[in-house]
């Protein structure tokens, strides 16, 4: 099996099979990256936007970088930049729909969740996405949202106080 970095090398050359497969690879976890990040809206536009820089860049792609890692620096500008925008049309929560709700009303913890995440500031809301929701390790994060390691520790810890704070009211 082909590594991700051998891929971006065979995208960058045209190869249509070896991007399938990265998108294939990394569909799931990039959708829920963005979905979480802006709440659930405009994730399709900048999910495909997304793969669109990364063709458009395949070819300064350095091989001894981790494929996800830039990848992923690539989704959170996206999103930093998604969430300068003027702010979009109100959205009807009851629209969200979590694919791991279950009956047993998950639906609304993950509502919940969703609007605990949008309600920290955008540096914080990356690094809690990015260590808790895709189990990335802190120095990966800190190289995704390019700041120290001790930033990430911060922010984390920051956050994990907003977000108690938030829940208890």
């Amino acid at each position: 099996m082909a590594t991700d970095e051998d891929l971006m090398t065979a995208v960058a050359s045209g190869d249509g099979r070896a991007l399938a497969e990265l998108c294939g690879r990394y569909e799931r976890g990039l959708h829920r990256f963005i979905f979480r990040h802006t709440g659930g809206r405009d994730v399709d536009d900048l999910y495909q936007e997304t793969w669109l820089r990364v063709v458009r860049a395949a070819r300064r792609f350095d091989r001894r970088r981790r494929f996800s890692t830039w990848l992923f620096q690539i989704a959170v500008n996206l999103c930093r930049d998604w969430h300068r925008r003027p702010p979009p049309e109100p959205v009807d929560p009851a629209s969200f729909e979590d694919s791991r709700a279950g009956p047993s009303g998950t639906a609304d913890a993950s509502l919940d969740a969703r609007r605990l995440l949008a309600a920290l500031p955008e540096a914080q809301r990356s690094v809690v996405i990015l260590r808790y929701y895709h189990d990335l390790g802190e120095d990966e994060v800190a190289e995704i949202v390019g700041c120290p390691k001790g930033t990430v520790k911060s922010r984390l810890h920051h956050a994990m106080a907003r977000l108690a704070r938030l829940a208890r009211q």
